[in-house]
């Protein structure tokens, strides 16, 4: 798999930089600033992109706002943002598109669950970042149409936000898959959300509250 960096820390770049190459990832390119970042990937044409939310030149958003860019030039390229904190006002439209990662820096130390996080997005999927999914569940807890779930329905549907398929949210919560298959067919139409295919309801699910942030 192809990837390019874009990060202005030397030490985490470098650093991100050989655990995907020891992973068998192919770094094609390392970008230290946004417009560098674009530049890269629109040389390079990678299948995923690791963004630091803030870069050069403000050091505020430009990495989220240059993933925007990215994603309007290249649809199909996997996009994963990182952070130091909870910044979740780019996650909503980006999300929505599919190919979609955001997660808290400090979970590239677990190396495991980060290479799998990268997959998943690779794959055409979403991995957004548990702590991420329960601050944002949490802020609108009291809210509609959140407030009509269950504790249980809220934490299948943090795991769908995290990017887990119905299997995968089995095993975190010790569950059968079927008992899984009816959680989420519960959050759906509690949800109002109904006529169309599973991938895309799931997807609006976790904008439901994406939404509310």
């Amino acid at each position: 798999m192809r990837v390019v960096i874009g990060e202005d820390s030397a030490l985490f770049r470098e650093g991100l930089a050989r655990l995907l190459a020891d992973a068998g990832y192919d770094v094609v390119a390392k970008a230290q600033d946004a417009p560098g970042l674009v530049a890269a990937v629109d040389a390079t044409a990678p299948d995923l992109a690791i963004i630091d939310i803030r870069m050069p030149p403000d050091l505020t958003d430009d990495g989220a706002r240059a993933a925007r860019r990215i994603r309007a030039a290249h649809p199909e390229l996997g996009i994963v943002l990182l952070s130091q904190h909870v910044e979740s006002r780019h996650s909503v439209e980006l999300v929505s598109s599919g190919r979609f990662g955001y997660l808290l820096k400090d979970r590239v130390l677990d190396v495991d669950d980060f290479l799998d996080a990268l997959r998943r997005v690779a794959a055409g999927g979403s991995a957004l970042d548990p702590e991420v999914v329960s601050r944002l569940i949490g802020a609108h807890r009291a809210s509609d149409p959140l407030r009509s779930l269950t504790a249980r329905e809220r934490e299948v549907l943090a795991l769908m936000a995290e990017g887990r398929t119905n299997v995968g949210i089995a095993r975190r919560l010790w569950l059968t898959d079927r008992t899984v298959e009816t959680h989420v067919s519960s959050i759906l139409t509690k949800l109002g959300l109904s006529g169309s295919d599973e991938d895309h309801r799931r997807v609006l699910a976790v904008l439901v509250y994406l939404n509310r942030s």
